[in-house]
């Protein structure tokens, strides 16, 4: 049983009005059309993310970039997401007036969804595990959403659908939706803005993009826009440990497990999610949890700022390719993101007994990027 009352919330939700669509210049009476309204409206009203470009005179001729999606109305990467998941589901008529929404989340999603849910009247529940950090439960409960916890990431698929039969929701589906839900085309995704900001820099068209998958959406996204655009720049995607989706780019099971969660919130994966597309990557690194930590504190020295875990697993894959490309003689550009601000954090990626008890020493890897502030190079660990 849930310890909450969603009948509750249905109930004392307000009637939407009427609207006229203008652009048609016929009258649109449904509830689903007003609420797509308010979601282009909400994106009309919003800005872009800026392209950050790291000051790295260690690197000769290539250029390292960060694509800021911490300044999202919610903070997040997955703003994008929640947008088109909502569009995608009302307009397949899966979300109606009253209609409770539901999502298994590890928190930057539910974040977001919380925002939209909020701003169409409807009631929204979180399915997440027990250990999701306490500033993303805040803000899930500050946008009027609900959290439901969990003991294992593995549990949130089966309980959120549950949760959905029994409450007569609907069950966004992240995992499924996510690669189809965004049109990879262009349309003002990521990938589209990506090469639109990069058309004044001195290498236009990036060697690498560089992304971590947490539902695989977005890494879906910008490869096929690569490939539709034909492109010459690569996708890297970066996966953390205790996740599945490295050793499926390499062997294909789909049914690979993973029995320990990620400790690095919003990517790794205990299972092979159905939106994630190895054939749109063309290649794939692991990295550690402690370089992912240490990397946003050298990064936090670079740029004044805290950012999440995800993008020092983001960044640390970068580096490595700027590393081998300076190797080879290569010159050019490498993009990556920011997924979110470190602010949600405090009391994990940036408190040391936290780390200690979760991550371990992360010494090696802060020496190591030190010693590349010096070299351009990223030695061997002592």
């Amino acid at each position: 049983m849930i310890p909450f009352d969603v009948t509750e919330i249905i109930n004392t939700m307000p009637l939407q009005p009427h609207i006229r669509s203008h652009s048609a210049h016929v009258l649109c009476p449904t509830w689903e059309a007003h609420a797509i309204g308010k979601i282009e409206a909400d994106f009309q009203r919003s800005a872009d993310t800026h392209l950050i470009k790291l000051e790295l005179p260690m690197l000769d001729g290539i250029d390292i970039y960060l694509k800021d999606e911490s300044t999202h109305p919610t903070g997040s990467l997955k703003h994008r997401l929640a947008r088109s998941l909502f569009l995608y589901a009302l307009c397949n008529g899966w979300i109606k007036q009253g209609t409770p929404i539901i999502e298994s989340s590890s928190g930057s999603t539910a974040i977001s969804e919380a925002y939209f849910a909020r701003l169409l009247g409807l009631p929204f529940i979180a399915v997440m595990p027990k250990s999701t950090a306490k500033k993303k439960i805040e803000q899930i409960t500050f946008y009027g959403g609900q959290c439901h916890f969990v003991d294992h990431s593995s549990e949130i698929y089966a309980e959120s659908a549950r949760l959905a039969a029994e409450l007569g929701g609907h069950y966004m589906d992240q995992f499924t939706y996510a690669e189809r839900a965004t049109d990879w085309r262009g349309n003002n995704n990521i990938a589209n803005s990506i090469f639109n900001q990069m058309e004044r820099e001195p290498h236009t068209i990036p060697r690498w993009i560089v992304m971590s998958p947490g539902t695989g959406g977005t890494s879906a996204t910008i490869g096929r826009y690569i490939r539709y655009q034909r492109l010459a720049t690569q996708l890297c995607v970066v996966d953390p440990q205790n996740s599945v989706f490295f050793d499926f780019y390499h062997n294909g099971d789909a049914n690979l497990t993973c029995c320990n969660g990620s400790k690095i919130e919003g990517i790794g994966r205990p299972r092979v999610e159905p939106s994630f597309i190895p054939g749109v990557v063309d290649t794939m690194l692991q990295i550690p949890d402690a370089a992912s930590v240490a990397t946003i504190h050298w990064l936090a020295q670079l740029i004044g700022r805290k950012t999440g875990a995800s993008t020092g697993t983001n960044l640390y894959g970068a580096l490595q390719l700027a590393v081998q490309m300076q190797a080879r003689g290569e010159q050019g550009s490498i993009v990556t993101l920011i997924c979110d601000s470190g602010e949600r954090y405090l009391d994990t990626y940036y408190d040391t007994d936290w780390i200690a008890a979760n991550i371990g020493d992360i010494a090696p890897y802060e020496r190591q990027l030190t010693a590349f502030n010096h070299l351009g190079q990223l030695g061997e660990l002592d």
